[in-house]
């Protein structure tokens, strides 16, 4: 790894690396933890088989957050088609206002609205390419861009039925039936707790966004996807916001989307989460 790790950073100016620490957690890319020879120590990701432009949209991203976030993101060195590089946020233990910090730090983000949903660039929730054209109309926006999208292609590669595709359009045409008139605003878009980080003084931090204008509830229901945040974290998030009270209701709708994104991703295992948000809903 050291001489394929200098052959990326050295020509741009980083200099040698004296130590690396091969990082686990990550199902796409290769990461690790370097100590160059200047004293200072990186976090770089790696991936060779990459889209073009893979990098450089999550580079986006974490710009975009950390242009309107309160909590730390990690600054972004050098992206290019095969990795990135970022500085490296250490690692430590949940000091004691770290859900609480986490919950008002996404709130004050979720304030940061704007007159379009999308995006400036498309980019990637996990491998997935996610479209974001600018569009006015939220229900629109998740309708074609997050739920048909998904569900095609998940039609296309046979790991759905068409019976499950048809009902999966009937919700995304309903979507109003559900879900009230929310505000676009900066969301995290990938918001599990694989994507919030501990750092090195014990502060949540924010990882591996695939950012976008939609709705902050989208990012809420995220977080329950795969085992709910400590109820400290919403507790924190709900005093400070005017989130609607019954958000946790609509949790399904939005996770569908996620939910598709894995069965493309991982399998048929998320098969039955999809049906029984399908059931729910028609």
């Amino acid at each position: 790894m050291t001489q394929l790790a200098n052959n990326f950073l050295v020509p741009f100016g980083y200099g040698e690396i004296l130590h690396e620490e091969r990082v686990g957690g990550g199902c796409i890319n290769d990461c690790w933890r370097l100590l160059l020879d200047s004293g200072e120590s990186h976090f770089l990701k790696v991936n060779d088989h990459a889209p073009v432009n893979f990098f450089t949209a999550e580079s986006k991203s974490l710009e975009a957050l950390a242009e309107q976030s309160l909590l730390r993101i990690p600054t972004v060195l050098l992206a290019k088609e095969n990795f990135i590089l970022m500085e490296d946020l250490g690692v430590g233990l949940p000091n004691l206002n770290y859900w609480k910090t986490l919950g008002e730090g996404l709130a004050s983000l979720h304030s940061c609205k704007n007159s379009n949903f999308g995006f400036l660039i498309d980019n990637y929730c996990g491998s997935t390419l996610q479209r974001n054209p600018t569009i006015q109309d939220g229900f629109e926006f998740f309708k074609e861009h997050r739920l048909l999208t998904l569900s095609s292609e998940a039609f296309d590669q046979k790991l759905i039925e068409e019976g499950d595709l048809k009902r999966i359009e009937l919700i995304a045409s309903n979507l109003t039936n559900w879900i009230p008139i929310q505000s676009p605003v900066l969301i995290h878009g990938d918001l599990w707790s694989g994507n919030v980080h501990c750092d090195r003084d014990g502060n949540p931090c924010l990882v591996d966004p695939a950012a976008y204008w939609g709705w902050a509830e989208a990012d809420l229901a995220m977080t329950e996807l795969f085992g709910n945040f400590n109820r400290e974290f919403y507790e924190s998030y709900e005093s400070v916001s005017d989130i609607e009270k019954d958000w946790r209701e609509r949790s399904p709708l939005y996770n569908l989307y996620h939910l598709l994104n894995h069965l493309i991703l991982f399998g048929p295992s998320y098969l039955g989460n999809i049906r029984s948000v399908i059931k729910r809903f028609t």
